[in-house]
């Protein structure tokens, strides 16, 4: 059985969402609506969504905005945009923002449900691809995951790898799949572990520890606690 796909709805009339919501939940997806961009912002930050669904005007914070900060969390999440605007330059800022769909209200549920379709089609296969890659570069590390390798070149001693344990080879992968981007800890937990509590947490937390200590000979390379989220490989762009 297929799971189903996750959308954050952030649409600020509430009658208007909830149809949307039953349409959507009636075609097998499960949704989770926002009257706000704070509250949508919320829910993300809450949940492993698989599109987000924006409505571009909104309370509190409007839906490029919420945009924003959804890419700043995870830059790969894919986003459509609400609008009773057809202003050129709305619709440039928000492909900008990276948008990957733009539709004008009025528009059917039919064409909505179209539209998500088509954008999840293009993503699921793009995931695909970055989860069926069994070599990773990790700076100037090479991480050869079927083998559960981590290499480098070292000035003075030649290649040096170290043999990681399956455990340490799955999070560290799993890490792979979104370098810059947020590792919720419970994703991380559930898929690794099996599941979320205060003991699988500090037995991640050690194998987090173990991975800093692999890396550690690249200085571009940093794992990131992000409170109350998870963790963050970050791999910065040295400028030489």
């Amino acid at each position: 059985m297929n799971q189903k796909s996750k959308i954050l709805l952030a649409e600020d009339d509430r009658n208007f969402g909830e149809v949307l919501c039953s349409y959507l939940e009636m075609n097998d997806y499960e949704v989770v609506l926002a009257t706000d961009g704070e509250t949508g912002l919320e829910n993300f930050k809450k949940t492993n969504f698989d599109l987000c669904v924006l409505d571009v005007m909104m309370p509190k914070k409007d839906g490029f905005a919420l945009a924003k900060d959804i890419k700043e969390i995870n830059s790969s999440v894919p986003i459509i945009f609400l609008t009773a605007k057809t202003m050129k330059e709305d619709v440039i800022k928000g492909f900008k923002l990276g948008a990957d769909d733009y539709i004008s209200k009025p528009f059917s549920s039919e064409e909505l449900l179209y539209r998500i379709q088509a954008v999840l089609k293009r993503s699921q296969k793009q995931e695909k691809q970055i989860t069926e890659n069994k070599e990773f570069n990790i700076g100037a590390y090479i991480f050869n995951y079927p083998l559960r390798t981590l290499s480098i070149q070292n000035s003075k001693d030649g290649v040096v790898s170290e043999k990681l344990s399956p455990k340490e080879a799955e999070l560290l992968k799993l890490f792979c799949q979104h370098t810059n981007n947020i590792l919720p800890r419970n994703l991380a937990l559930k898929e690794i572990w099996g599941e979320d509590n205060y003991f699988t947490a500090r037995s991640m937390d050690v194998f987090v520890t173990k991975l800093r200590k692999y890396l550690k000979h690249d200085a571009s390379i940093e794992i990131v606690n992000i409170h109350g989220n998870g963790f963050q490989l970050s791999i910065k762009e040295i400028v030489k």
